[in-house]
């Protein structure tokens, strides 16, 4: 009788269930991620990551123990080499589902179950997530920056002023200059508009 046994059988005796879980677990330790159906990826999240943590402390017992469920010596020595040192921070949570539909044959849920500390991709999107709260911030400390720059900045202003008024009384003077030009340039048009007079009583004579 199944007496409030709640966990998912997966329609396979307790021996075979515990062969297929070992298998599963050694395979995503090997290769660090496996695709499977969702019920049996669920099932094997609970199954490895008790082993995971067990991991993190390098005893001979530890290893027994983890060796009793995984019975593969490779998987144990990946798992207490390479997977444990990646994890050593992590508090839990070592692995990620990713559903990728259903399956062509019997419509089984299919997904990926990797270990999380070693999908490069998503840890290299989530460093930039990262990087750009941190622009924020900067951004803040520039807008700080320009104000405290800005009183500098007001004392080249009054320079600049000063060379402006400079360059203004060089222009004057020769303006005066051109100013004489014109005016002894336009006499003789003075004298031109009285001789014009004579013509026209020569003309009238």
């Amino acid at each position: 009788m199944r007496h409030g046994k709640k966990f998912n059988h997966l329609g396979r005796t307790a021996s075979h269930r515990a062969a297929l879980l070992s298998n599963m677990a050694s395979s995503l330790i090997l290769h660090k991620r496996i695709e499977t159906t969702v019920a049996k990826a669920k099932e094997l999240r609970k199954y490895v990551e008790p082993l995971i943590t067990k991991s993190k402390t390098d005893s001979t017992n530890n290893r027994r123990v983890v060796f009793s469920y995984l019975q593969n010596k490779d998987s144990v020595k990946e798992l207490f080499g390479i997977v444990s040192e990646k994890v050593a921070a992590r508090p839990g949570g070592y692995t990620r589902i990713i559903k990728l539909g259903n399956r062509l044959g019997d419509n089984a849920e299919i997904c990926f179950i990797e270990l999380v500390d070693f999908n490069e991709t998503m840890l290299a999107a989530s460093a930039e997530k990262a990087g750009k709260t941190r622009r924020s911030r900067r951004s803040g400390a520039k807008k700080e920056g320009a104000e405290a720059a800005a009183p500098v900045a007001e004392a080249p202003s009054a320079e600049v002023v000063e060379e402006v008024a400079v360059a203004e009384e060089v222009v004057e003077a020769p303006a005066a200059e051109v100013v004489e030009e014109v005016a002894a340039a336009e006499e003789p048009t003075a004298e031109e508009s009285t001789e014009e007079p004579k013509e026209e009583k020569g003309e009238d004579a």
